[in-house]
């Protein structure tokens, strides 16, 4: 499962957007925090081969499929507070 487009809301907060369609709106910083500082979420991207998310021109990437299962859980917890 790609992901096929991205855009920063704010801080750590992106909404993802993936092949089969689905739209999650996710707050990342759990999963990358530790690896990409805020001043470096502008770097983002799409590889277009892998269709993974990275930073800093690759230095930093999420395969999709946990990037999705992350994104699905992280939004369901957000919707249950």
């Amino acid at each position: 499962m790609k992901l096929k487009q991205i855009e920063q809301i704010e801080g750590y907060r992106f909404t993802l957007t993936f092949e089969n369609g689905e739209i999650i709106q996710a707050d990342l910083k759990a999963l990358i925090g530790s690896s990409v500082v805020e001043d470096a979420l502008h770097t983002a991207r799409i590889d277009p081969d892998w269709g993974c998310l990275e930073f800093n021109r690759g230095a930093a990437d999420i395969e999709p499929k946990t990037l999705y299962r992350y994104a699905r859980e992280a939004s369901h917890q957000q919707q249950a507070a």
